[in-house]
């Protein structure tokens, strides 16, 4: 048992809550003159998948450096797993996969394994490692020299390198930047399972569609700063639904209105839903207007992207500075 889980049982034993797998508060961090990270705070729970958004520059990778110990901050306080990032023990069970990495080329992908299984300290049997490399679609592979592999396949391998030990977080920065879509579709795939295993992600990556799939939780740096944070739900806001109606009377426009917001536009109609809404006012709404005698042509659910939103709060941020 890793010193963070012996910790996490400890709480659980004492009827505590499990301490957050990160704790960040007030970070900063300048080089030079440029300020490259001014406080920034947030938390990913255990189980959960957070995302981070930004564009280049925003300060992302030097957060993540900061939370691993990998940099000093001018300023703040970092916990990991319950620990705080300066003692090494709270990297013990945090696996991490850097956005620039290089692997000897002689080794076999077995060895670099084997190396970073010794260097991690943690029991680890040859059968569990086999099946980590089965994991990452490296299995028939094991025993090739890296310097033999694609870029893709060295993404694999570094996957597998931040998962071998266990650990109770990952850290991915820019997991799918050299992989084809199979491959981001396999790292999708494999973030959910770490999730449904109670495991931690924090996830950056500029591939926002990969982010809205998987994360439970978003904060959006921009110029070193938290530009917003919370929920696909709360960063989304409302949904919406269009319905294209015909012989829809004043009847009709009260029942879309008993639902929300109403505009329209010809035959087309769009309804605010509210933040709430449980999934059963469309199918309610559709049927209370065929009973009105209204010809409904068609019903499209209307939601803003998680791109869109992005792009609308740097833009907001960029026009108050």
């Amino acid at each position: 048992m890793t010193s963070a889980a012996a910790g996490r049982a400890a709480d659980e034993l004492a009827g505590l809550p499990p301490s957050p797998a990160v704790w960040c508060s007030g970070l900063r961090k300048r080089y030079g003159r440029r300020t490259a990270v001014d406080d920034v705070s947030f938390t990913v729970t255990r189980g959960e998948v957070l995302g981070l958004l930004g564009p280049n520059g925003a300060g992302k990778t030097s957060v993540i450096k900061m939370l691993l110990g990998l940099v000093r901050p001018d300023a703040g306080e970092v916990l990991l797993l319950g620990r705080r990032s300066s003692d090494p023990r709270s990297r013990s069970a945090v696996g991490y996969l850097p956005e620039l990495f290089r692997y000897q080329p002689w080794l076999t992908a077995a060895e670099v394994l084997d190396s970073h299984v010794r260097l991690a300290r943690v029991p680890v049997g040859a059968s569990e490692r086999r099946e980590c490399l089965a994991l990452v679609g490296l299995a028939d592979r094991a025993g090739d020299r890296v310097g033999g592999f694609s870029k893709g396949m060295q993404q694999r391998l570094g996957l597998a390198v931040a998962l071998v030990a266990r650990p109770e977080l990952v850290v991915l920065d820019e997991p799918t930047s050299a992989l084809d879509p199979l491959g981001r579709v396999d790292v999708r795939d494999l973030v959910l399972s770490l999730k449904s295993r109670g495991v931690a992600v924090l996830l950056n990556s500029h591939l926002i569609g990969e982010v809205e799939r998987v994360c439970d939780r978003v904060v959006i740096l921009d110029q070193g700063r938290v530009a917003a944070s919370g929920t696909l739900a709360e960063l989304l806001g409302q949904r919406e639904v269009r319905l294209r109606l015909d012989a829809a009377d004043g009847r009709a426009e009260d029942r879309l209105r008993a639902a929300g917001s109403l505009t329209r536009s010809g035959d087309w109609f769009t309804v605010a839903l509210p933040a709430d809404d449980d999934g059963v006012t469309v199918p309610d709404l559709v049927r209370d207007l065929v009973d009105l005698g209204v010809r409904v042509h068609a019903v499209q659910p209307v939601r803003i992207s998680l791109e869109e939103r992005l792009l609308s709060i740097l833009r907001h941020e960029e026009s108050e500075r």
